[in-house]
């Protein structure tokens, strides 16, 4: 008995030895952004804009084609990637009425444990206390763009002269110059871009200003058959406001807005100077209806876009600090954004839905000596595969009760089956008017469960109408197809244990 005691303390303290000598396990970087669109990404053959440091990920390691999350909002989609848990095992189901328990397990705690050096900094998004970390610098809530201020471990309150994105990595390469260089370490980056209003770097106004964007096909959607889309209100055209998301102000000294007021006087100065011509030249035209409604989208996919340039733009330093730190081998580095996003598909702005835009996310992932470069995979992969794929990287043991799947043997060439099918749940009844709805993706149908603002059911054949604009459900001849579909969505619900869920499937709707 006392040699096997000695053979067991043996062992946890090669362990910790092992985990400890810098170079033999990854080192992991991953930063998230806030609602950044695969639209907006050239990597995915996109032509809104180039990212060239989003695709240098891609390009040296994997980009994933079909990558998803499974509650399409800020705060509960950073709980599902640190906890490895749907939102009604981690408890984090929205951000109005939920708060986040930062005492239960997560990834970044099993990596401590197992010998990693953690910090998170920037945008964290799910309360004031992050634990699990041994350094964090966030931004309180949703942070600002101009001059933001940063929660200090202290209990200290920074404000800090610059520009966000700018900021953040700032924050991120101090930490990483001043780490333990005896452990490896992982850091989350959180960014602020590209959250609504869409706030550029000063030195970024203007950028997209000579170019005009197609109007996507489905702008003028009517939502015919969509009763839950019908009630939305995140429309560029009807909900979109002219001061706080396009910022045609009337006179900046008597505007009441925070990220105005925040300014200082260089800033204040070429904000007023980018945007007030392009009021004078808005009243000088009168648009009305449609016209409006496009100037609208051309100008919000302007803003959105400048801001989205400083986000790739730190991205590119991230990566080059780690070439100049000799790092680079022997890190990984993931890109994702917390969740998809409108770029006026269906006359959209906002996340939130199943729909495609909103439910898929840009995801990439470089791994040097494991993921060969230029890799592209059509596997269904979720954001709560963030955290097992981590730990597996790093040689620590993934807990039994991570509802996420490794993806690592999806990119190292091996046989690995991957998903036939992705579960969804949204929760939040409140801002946007979506109602809360969940669901199961195939490879070819997607079916959705509405319920409390709209009670009902939506079908579609994604390879018939890749756009949803035609709900099938009830229809003549889908009667099999449908059942067969309930049939999976109910075993994927008992796999992730969403007893809420379970009981909605089993409600009637008033339609067959």
């Amino acid at each position: 008995m006392k040699h096997l005691l000695l053979v067991v303390l043996w062992m946890c303290a090669y362990r910790v030895a092992v985990a400890q000598q810098p170079g033999k396990r990854p080192n992991i970087v991953i930063i998230v952004s806030d609602d950044h669109a695969y639209q907006a990404i050239s990597a995915y053959g996109q032509g809104l804009m180039q990212t060239p440091a989003i695709d240098r990920i891609a390009r040296e390691g994997a980009r994933f084609d079909k990558a998803y999350v499974t509650n399409s909002i800020c705060g509960p989609s950073r709980a599902v990637i640190l906890t490895g848990k749907y939102s009604n095992k981690n408890g984090y189901k929205d951000n109005e009425t939920s708060s986040f328990d930062a005492s239960q397990n997560s990834f970044v705690k099993e990596l401590g444990r197992g010998g990693y050096q953690t910090a998170w900094i920037g945008k964290y998004h799910l309360g004031h206390d992050p634990q699990g970390f041994d350094y964090w610098q966030i931004l309180p809530e949703q942070g600002d763009y101009y001059n933001p201020d940063f929660l200090m471990m202290d209990g200290s309150k920074k404000r800090v002269e610059g520009y966000v994105s700018n900021l953040i990595e700032d924050a991120a390469e101090n930490w990483l110059n001043q780490r333990d260089q005896s452990k490896p370490f992982c850091l989350v980056i959180g960014h602020k871009a590209t959250h609504r209003v869409w706030l550029p770097d000063t030195a970024d106004f203007g950028l997209f200003d000579d170019k005009t964007f197609p109007v996507p096909a489905t702008f003028y959607d009517t939502y015919a058959g969509r009763k839950a889309a019908q009630v939305q209100e995140m429309s560029i055209a009807k909900d979109m406001r002219m001061g706080y998301d396009l910022k045609m102000f009337p006179d900046l000294d008597s505007v009441r807005d925070g990220n105005i007021a925040r300014m200082n006087a260089a800033q204040k100065a070429s904000f007023e100077a980018y945007y007030k011509p392009i009021k004078a030249d808005l009243e000088a035209r009168h648009l009305a209806g449609k016209e409006l409604a496009e100037w609208k989208f051309q100008r919000y996919l302007r803003d959105y876009l400048s801001t989205a340039a400083s986000l790739d733009r730190n991205i590119g330093r991230t990566l080059d600090y780690l070439d100049k730190n000799n790092l680079t081998e022997n890190t990984i580095v993931i890109y994702l954004s917390d969740q998809g996003f409108f770029m006026g598909e269906h006359g959209w702005f906002d996340k939130r839905w199943m729909y495609e835009e909103s439910f898929r996310t840009p995801m990439v992932m470089r791994y040097p000596g494991v993921i060969k470069p230029g890799t592209v995979s059509d596997a269904f992969v979720l954001n709560l595969d963030i955290a097992p794929t981590m730990l597996e990287a790093a040689g620590v043991a993934v807990p039994k009760d991570m509802q996420g799947e490794s993806m690592l043997p999806l990119l190292t060439g091996k046989k690995a089956k991957g998903r036939d099918a992705l579960y969804y749940h949204y929760y939040e009844n409140g801002e946007h008017a979506v109602s809360p709805q969940f669901g199961i993706k195939t490879k070819r149908y997607k079916l959705i469960r509405f319920y409390k603002r709209v009670n009902g059911w939506e079908l579609y054949d994604l390879q018939k109408d890749p756009q949803e604009l035609h709900n099938l459900y009830g229809r003549k001849g889908y009667e099999k197809i449908t059942g067969s579909l309930k049939k999976q969505l109910a075993g994927l619900i008992e796999k992730y244990e969403d007893e809420e869920a379970k009981q909605l499937l089993t409600q009637r709707t008033g339609k067959p």
